[in-house]
């Protein structure tokens, strides 16, 4: 079988770590596996290097950026390809232009175009265990570049696909993907299979175990996923196609996310257009607009609700500001966090929501916005009650059992 591994920050985080994880690719390679390893920079490494260019610029060149943080991914490849060489195992480390992965031309956030497998392939023919630094390519003038947090999730699924790898493994500190936050909920369970689609849900929901990226890159290139813990043997989860039983299982987990800020405009002026300009007035700034509701018009005007990230609020403010010749009154409110409910088996049950919302009228939480999928139901929330939120949807959908 071909592997990939890909081991996170706090894995690889000191030599010692580093130590153990060759002992984990070691003892994989010695179950008659080929093995190819993404690492990522030790814990800490990446914002020590962002520290540094700081020294010297509030602004520094993005394609220099990218020159510099490139570098923690390498540090941690030839590290492990050198203990690995140690053990007895041949093993080669590789930059991201080495692996072949080809990228546009974004410095500090690219997109994989391609990757070229040849030189992998040679070597694993060759016997050799493949070390990659992950979070990292080249684009077509042949300099560096970076793919964004969490970066190296991506390259590991990028590569398992270019492989046709069997299984791509995700090695972090927790050990697998659960029905919700273990710390907000110690009656979650570990799931040992969640589909694509839930887990893109998840994921860009507040899960934080994998990279929503690589999640939608793994759902296209059919890559399967298997979340580990690098400090344990449990068997993890799996992350792949929908199975034709899964719409038994009503709800799956329960996301939080309490990285939410809520803006309410009231009195928008009611005319064709004034909604596009404001929405790509925020995206002119970078600024990510989630949960979006819109009330009937009865006089003339409107009121317009959404939620951004808590650290854009006032980015945000000093847009909607701009508008105030159109706007009546306008209100922020960062005391606020999305709860939801994701499941496959959403799309063929009907009462879904209903239960949600009267399982948190039960327990006087008031809902301020609902957004809806085919397989998700988020709500926005006091988030003072988040976590008694959490607990009441988790045992009201049973999850526990």
């Amino acid at each position: 079988m071909l592997i990939v591994h890909k081991y996170g920050g706090t894995s690889v985080g000191s030599l010692e770590r580093i130590e153990s994880v060759a002992t984990r690719v070691a003892k994989a390679k010695d179950q008659g596996n080929d093995l190819i390893v993404v690492v990522s920079a030790m814990s800490g490494e990446t914002n020590k290097l962002i520290g540094y260019a700081e020294h010297f610029s509030q602004n520094p060149s993005k394609r220099e950026m990218d020159m510099l943080l490139s570098s923690g991914e390498r540090v941690t490849a030839a590290l492990l390809a050198i203990a690995l060489q140690e053990k007895g195992y041949d093993a080669i480390a590789m930059s991201g232009r080495q692996a072949g992965i080809k990228t546009d031309s974004t410095h500090t956030y690219a997109r994989i175009s391609s990757i070229d497998p040849t030189l992998m392939k040679n070597e694993i023919k060759a016997g050799k265990i493949i070390v990659v630094a992950g979070f990292q390519g080249i684009n077509e003038d042949g300099s560096v570049t970076t793919l964004g947090r969490g970066g190296s999730d991506l390259s590991a699924v990028a590569i398992a696909g270019a492989m046709s790898a069997d299984a791509c493994e995700i090695y972090s500190d927790v050990d697998g993907i659960y029905t919700t936050d273990p710390r907000v909920e110690p009656k979650a369970k570990k799931m040992d299979f969640v589909s694509y689609d839930e887990m893109l849900e998840l994921a860009s929901l507040g899960a934080k175990v994998l990279q929503n990226r690589s999640v939608e890159l793994a759902k296209k290139l059919k890559v399967k996923i298997v979340a580990k813990s690098s400090f344990s043997d449990a068997e993890g989860t799996v992350i792949g196609e929908e199975k034709k039983d899964m719409e038994a299982v009503l709800v799956s987990g329960i996301a939080l996310d309490r990285n939410q800020a809520r803006v309410t405009i009231r009195e928008v002026a009611d005319r064709p257009g004034i909604a596009a300009e404001i929405f790509t007035a925020l995206a002119d700034e970078q600024i990510n607009v989630d949960m979006i509701i819109q009330n009937a018009s009865s006089d003339g005007t409107t009121n317009l609700g959404f939620t951004v990230p808590q650290n854009e609020i006032n980015r945000a403010k000093s847009v909607i500001e701009g508008f105030d010749h159109d706007i009546g009154s306008m209100d922020f409110d960062d005391s606020v966090c999305k709860v939801s409910v994701v499941g496959v088996g959403m799309k063929s049950h009907s009462g879904v929501a209903a239960t949600a919302f009267t399982a948190l009228a039960k327990e006087n939480i008031n809902i301020e916005m609902i957004s809806t999928s085919e397989i998700k139901i988020s709500m926005i929330i006091a988030e003072k009650y988040a976590e008694l939120a959490v607990r009441t949807l988790h045992d009201v959908y049973k999850l526990d059992v």
